[in-house]
């Protein structure tokens, strides 16, 4: 019987600052083939793809042997549940229709085998400065949406990843490491959060580093890692949580 729950994030494919973008696809499906037979629900949470836009009869470049792995897992009566990061905002029903994931916008509280699971991507929660508050003010605006659906999609697409290629380059130079408990503002968060619910398990992905720390009442924060220095992912199987490396 399958029971085991599966999470990942921040595979950013399609990025046109890696060079071997098509090789990290690849290991990627061979995990998802790896955990097929174990898996009841797989959790993506967030920047699955380094940039992400519906247009309404255009599907993106690329990425299509994971979005065909994503869609045989689904057939297989596979829970596919896809969180939205700040790379793959702009997601308007593809996913749901074709793939047959469930797509959330908002952090979860989720309930996996008597445990408390709290999910999100990990952009939108904690402390942000305000010019970040500002650039996600207007990323998840509906009118920005509906005015850069205007654009042609090759200017619209080329725009996109050029501009996260420069972040990444010109804001990404140092790799992320743990910065201490009472700075990472995901940990602080988390523990805002249990003065006043019980949650067991909080499962963020964003800072791009493996983190499993203990917090008050036994309660976890989980940063997921990447797949694209670490490819790493969490297990739990209905009894305890597993911070692991896809190794072959």
């Amino acid at each position: 019987m399958k029971r085991n729950s599966y999470f990942f994030s921040d595979a950013h494919l399609g990025g046109r600052a890696f060079s071997n973008d098509k090789e990290r696809e690849l290991k990627l499906i061979r995990f998802l083939d790896s955990i097929k037979d174990e898996a009841s629900d797989i959790y993506l949470l967030g920047d699955i793809f380094d940039f992400w836009y519906e247009y309404k009869y255009v599907v993106p470049k690329g990425n299509v042997r994971l979005l065909g792995k994503m869609a045989e897992l689904a057939d297989m009566g596979i829970n596919i549940h896809f969180f939205i990061g700040n790379h793959d905002i702009w997601t308007f029903g593809y996913l749901q229709d074709e793939i047959g994931a469930k797509v959330y916008t908002t952090p979860q509280i989720i309930d996996i085998s008597g445990k408390k699971f709290y999910m999100t991507h990990g952009d939108m929660v904690g402390y942000r400065p305000l010019p970040v508050r500002f650039m996600q003010e207007i990323f998840h605006s509906r009118i920005a949406q509906i005015l850069f659906s205007s654009l042609h999609p090759w200017f619209g697409m080329k725009f996109g990843l050029t501009w996260s290629r420069y972040n990444r380059l010109n804001k990404h130079l140092v790799e992320p490491e743990f910065i201490g408990e009472d700075k990472e503002y995901l940990v602080q968060f988390a523990k805002e959060t249990l003065k006043t619910q019980a949650i067991d398990y909080f499962i963020f992905g964003h800072r791009h580093i493996m983190l499993d720390l203990m917090l008050a009442n036994r309660s976890r924060v989980i940063y997921l890692g990447d797949w694209v220095h670490n490819f790493s992912y969490g297990v739990f199987d209905g009894g305890d949580f597993r911070l692991e490396i896809f190794e072959e």
